[in-house]
């Protein structure tokens, strides 16, 4: 039986990073959800208000004989904004947030090692929350494989695309 692993990160919009996640290797899912708020069963209406306390992410079940949580978070820095308080792009408010939910204490140290590796080569201050992760909640059936079910709307070209392609450009040896 093959290992598994789960990431939970978020870092904006959660089609995002769901979109980049479902194209890597050794990634098994990528679902999108909810996260970090102190109450139970939330719902995108009452996330996107911003006073959840939650926010978009994306819970990632991955393989670590073929991809490590580091190279997880290889991918994550190239695929968002780290430096920008609660916003990626025009999505603004603290469920965009750049949060990093570790797993474990193994989890913990690469993320830290991983942050101070980052921080070497942005001009900005990373504002990427790390913390334990708390109990994820899946979104919405729609929300699931949102890009690849509606890869032509609007938000997608402009946002998702973009993000999609600069993975590929740059770590074209990790597209499945």
């Amino acid at each position: 039986m093959a290992k598994e692993e789960v990431a939970l990160l978020g870092g904006g919009c959660f089609w995002c990073i769901e979109a980049v996640y479902a194209q890597v290797k050794g990634v098994k899912s990528a679902v999108s959800g909810y996260a970090g708020g102190p109450g139970a069963d939330p719902d995108y209406r009452s996330v996107c208000s911003g006073t959840t306390g939650h926010a978009e992410v994306v819970e990632i079940t991955f393989d670590p004989d073929i991809i490590s949580f580091s190279e997880i978070l290889d991918i994550f820095w190239v695929i968002h904004d780290p430096t920008t308080l609660n916003q990626q792009g025009a999505d603004r408010g603290t469920q965009y947030r750049s949060v990093i939910y570790y797993q474990d204490a193994a989890q913990q140290e690469s993320a830290e090692a991983s942050i101070a590796e980052q921080q070497k080569v942005l001009r900005d201050t990373i504002v990427t929350e790390r913390s334990p992760a708390p109990t994820f909640y899946t979104a919405e059936e729609y929300h699931q494989d949102y890009y690849a079910l509606n890869s032509s709307q609007g938000y997608c070209q402009a946002v998702i695309a973009p993000k999609i392609q600069k993975f590929m450009t740059k770590f074209s040896d990790r597209v499945v």
